[in-house]
């Protein structure tokens, strides 16, 4: 056959087979990329059957990287992190470090070099961004405070994992590998210095230069109505800036990429660009896994079985205690530490990138990547089962109240109301449960009439906010009991509910009602469907965006055409 079919090839049977098992995958309900993994492992060269050509793999490979972190720079809101800042950064910082000191203490145990275990260690410290937003996007989780604290969790583990791509080649030589390019310098600190010094000139360049030039091209590009080269655009965006940053600043194409998708996302057509390069984002990120897939040797399962259970026990034992305790010690519920540990029970892409750079600076050995691989598949399999463990994993610990006091809010003093809100403040207040938009624009126009307002929300640092404004406000999840009563339930006038799942609704009414029975209940629902449901149970008075917008606009248009009369009239 000759030679130059051998992407198509690839291609045919990497896509073929891809397919096959992504659908199986998707079937179990097990995220597909599962099923892509396994179709690499078919075509690999440690397989018997078909074998692709793993060098025009690991070329794809590279684009499929820099579609990836594309992806990530795009999906990257500093808003969403600076929201829950307080517990994501000390917190995943710390993850990252507990995770990394296991991996590094397991396999200096077994006699690896110290830079070894370091690579090794950070490939097992950083979830997947692909698994996560999936798992949580499933259960309906991706708005709510937990979904926030676990997205805004991730994208500090991505940020320090680019760090970590940045630096890990020009540190490589201090420990024990060998350099990408020779540059002819043994001074491994002016290389280091060098390597800082050039990503602090490309992310200079990417948000003075960058963030105003690829917007303007892509707002000039639109303007034309073609489709195809907006995606185009886009496309060549991402390339141009992840091959430039390589070219002429020497730093790695994933940052470029990552940053790439940072500077597209400043543009007003940030929701178009997203939804015409999915696609091909997609078939890259498949190609990826595949050829990721090609590089795992199965024989490992079989050889070298204790080391991988002791690698799935640092990714699903070590790594969620850890962001457990630290959540807890954060002094959030139980609820958030089981969400946010649940959420980081995996590893992922950047493990794959991490390794496959180990490898080839020689710092990690095939045995070590064909570990990490082995524990990818298994953790991303198990993760769905660990997220159905949370509700039983609660209720058990609530039923066990000794130990529920023990673990949460001990002493909090954001969960009880501040001394100095007066107990006459505390009559006839409106309860509001949720500071999002909704609960914000309630508060403010209550507020401005005078209005007594309580707030009952589940993340700190805006209860922390409300307070420093003197807003009275009481830290926690009002399915608590505890909660409502802190908020004065008893003496409250009414009861305004933020969107939130319609089963937290009904039982927060429930232990409102059992508090005070003559309390008046505002319900704000997510869509017309749970409107019905919610008046249909007639816990309320119920609200949603669209009617109440209709409502609205019909107001103002009735007020335009019985001003327009009465002007029509004078002027007779």
């Amino acid at each position: 056959m000759p030679h130059d079919v051998d992407l198509i090839i690839l291609l045919a049977v990497g896509f073929g087979i891809a397919l096959i098992f992504g659908y199986l995958a998707a079937r179990l309900r097990l995220p597909p990329l599962i099923g892509y993994l396994i179709a690499g492992i078919i075509i690999s060269p440690n397989t018997p059957g078909i074998v692709a050509d793993i060098h025009l793999a690991n070329q794809l490979a590279e684009l499929g990287v820099m579609f990836l972190m594309f992806g990530v720079g795009m999906h990257f809101s500093l808003n969403d992190l600076l929201q829950v800042r307080r517990i994501a950064l000390p917190g995943a910082v710390l993850q990252i470090a507990v995770a990394t000191l296991l991996g590094i203490g397991v396999s200096m145990l077994w006699g690896w070099e110290f830079g070894s275990a370091l690579v090794f260690g950070l490939s097992l410290s950083c979830a997947s961004t692909v698994v996560l937003l999936k798992a949580l996007g499933d259960r309906g989780l991706l708005d709510s405070v937990n979904g926030k604290i676990a997205v805004g969790w991730l994208l500090v583990e991505d940020l320090v994992m680019v760090l970590v791509l940045v630096l890990l080649p020009a540190t490589a030589v201090l420990l024990g590998g060998k350099a990408l390019t020779d540059t002819g310098d043994s001074n491994i600190w002016l290389t280091l210095g060098l390597t800082l010094l050039k990503v602090a000139g490309f992310i200079a360049f990417m948000l003075i230069i960058g963030k105003r030039l690829v917007p303007l091209i892509m707002q000039f590009v639109a303007r034309l109505g073609s489709r195809e080269l907006f995606t185009l655009t886009v496309v060549a965006a991402a390339v141009s800036i992840a091959y430039g940053s390589y070219a002429v600043f020497g730093v790695s194409m994933a940052l470029g990429a990552f940053f790439a998708g940072m500077v597209v996302k400043e543009s007003d057509f940030s929701h178009r660009a997203e939804e015409e390069t999915l696609p091909l984002r997609e078939i890259f990120s498949i190609l990826f896994f595949v050829s990721v897939g090609m590089l795992f040797d199965p024989q490992i399962l079989v050889e070298q079985p204790l080391h991988i259970l002791a690698v799935v026990a640092i990714i699903m034992i070590g790594k969620t205690l850890a962001a457990m305790a630290l959540v807890l010690f954060f002094r959030y519920p139980i609820n958030t530490a089981l969400t946010v540990g649940a959420s980081l029970a995996q590893i992922g892409e950047f493990s794959f990138i991490l390794a496959t750079l180990g490898v080839s600076l020689n710092l990690l050995s095939l045995e070590g990547q064909n570990l990490i691989l082995a524990g990818a598949l298994i953790s991303i399999t198990l993760n769905s089962f660990v997220f159905s463990a949370i509700e039983p994993v609660q209720r058990w610990i609530r039923e066990r109240s000794h130990l529920a006091r023990l673990l949460e809010r001990s002493g909090d003093p954001l969960a009880m109301l501040p001394d100095e809100v007066s107990q006459d403040y505390l009559r006839d207040q409106v309860v509001i449960v949720g500071h999002g938009e909704v609960g914000r624009r309630i508060t403010e126009n209550l507020m401005a009439q005078d209005i007594k307002v309580v707030i009952a929300e589940e993340n700190r640092e805006i209860v922390e906010k409300l307070r420093g404004k003197g807003i009275a406000a009481v830290s926690g999840v009002a399915t608590e009991p505890s909660v409502l009563i802190q908020a004065h339930i008893m003496h409250a006038r009414l009861l305004v509910i933020s969107p939130m799942d319609i089963l937290d609704i009904h039982r927060i009414v429930d232990i409102a009602k059992q508090l005070n029975p003559q309390i008046q209940v505002l319900v704000c629902a997510e869509n017309k469907e749970e409107a019905e449901v919610i008046r249909q149970d007639n816990i309320g008075e119920v609200f949603y965006a669209k009617e109440e917008m209709a409502r609205n606009m019909s107001g103002h248009i009735l007020d335009q055409i019985a001003l327009a009369h009465n002007h029509n009239g004078n002027s007779h």
